[in-house]
């Protein structure tokens, strides 16, 4: 499924084509395959866009709190939530 974000990212690089059709200067199949090429190159910057933005704004705390125990090894209590 096609995020409506991508969409309208298409759409908005392919505004120029779409203006120039308008003023029929273009046909409407050269603004047709132009947002066609644009779909796939807004779906790829979107992507890379969130992701390079996906850890911003988590909170996390800077370890987990663990206790130890009598043999040896320490156990893991959930911190508070």
């Amino acid at each position: 499924m096609i995020r409506p974000s991508v969409l309208l990212f298409a759409v908005l690089m392919s505004a120029p084509a779409l203006y120039r059709y308008v003023t029929d200067e273009v046909d409407i199949s050269q603004v047709l395959i132009r947002f066609l090429i644009a779909v796939p190159i807004a779906a790829v910057l979107l992507a890379g866009l969130r992701f390079v933005t996906a850890g911003y704004g988590r909170t996390e705390e800077p370890g987990t709190p663990t206790t130890p125990s009598p043999g040896g090894a320490a156990e893991s209590r959930p911190g508070p939530s």
